[in-house]
């Protein structure tokens, strides 16, 4: 079946570019309109390959900056000297907490994880909200106060949930579908913005 032609400007402007993704169309979208990412800020990059976001959020903090990349599956590519990129499962506990340690706090997490779709839009959306769920866990443990969260995730019943635990962590909280996003994907992202650290 024939792409959209909306998918081949964004496929082909990357290449173009220099992008090793479409997928950075979106995140450059957010980050225009919401201002969120700034020289000298630390940027925690869940699901990193192929690093489309890396390239783009390591330009954006500059060399007073640090951004930090997960994936399972590596790289390629040039990076620049403020880039680090881990390999490693976003799950494995031992990992986050090796990474919270060296480098947190972070002033953004971003998440553009997305599972292995089935074609089933239940299972796949209880999927995606799995690894909502974990960045969300990531982000209480690696945030600063004041810092901010950008996930992706699929619409489904499990998405009223994970608005709600985030509009309680955050003072304000968007939900965004970027224009490079494909209109038939159930995918938007949830922008959570300014972390509330309460005393205990």
């Amino acid at each position: 079946m024939a792409q959209p032609r909306y998918q081949d400007h964004f496929f082909k402007r990357a290449k173009q570019e220099g992008y090793f993704s479409r997928a950075v169309y979106k995140l450059i979208e957010i980050d225009k309109k919401y201002g969120l990412i700034r020289k000298g800020m630390r940027v925690l990059d869940l699901g990193a390959a192929p690093g489309s976001w890396l390239q783009w959020t390591s330009r954006r903090v500059g060399s007073s900056g640090l951004v930090v990349g997960v994936d399972l599956q590596p790289v390629s590519g040039n990076f620049p000297e403020n880039t680090i990129f881990v390999t490693g499962d976003v799950m494995d506990d031992s990992l986050i907490n090796n990474i919270i340690e060296r480098w947190a706090p972070f002033d953004i997490v971003l998440s553009d994880m997305a599972p292995f779709t089935t074609g089933n839009k239940y299972a796949d959306s209880a999927r995606s909200a799995l690894l909502a769920e974990r960045a969300i866990e990531v982000a209480r443990l690696a945030l600063g106060q004041g810092g901010h969260i950008l996930l992706k995730i699929f619409q489904g019943s499990d998405f009223p949930a994970i608005l709600s635990i985030l509009k309680k962590e955050f003072a304000s909280v968007k939900t965004v579908k970027p224009k490079a996003s494909r209109k038939e994907s159930k995918e938007v992202y949830i922008l959570g913005m300014k972390k509330i650290i309460r005393e205990v």
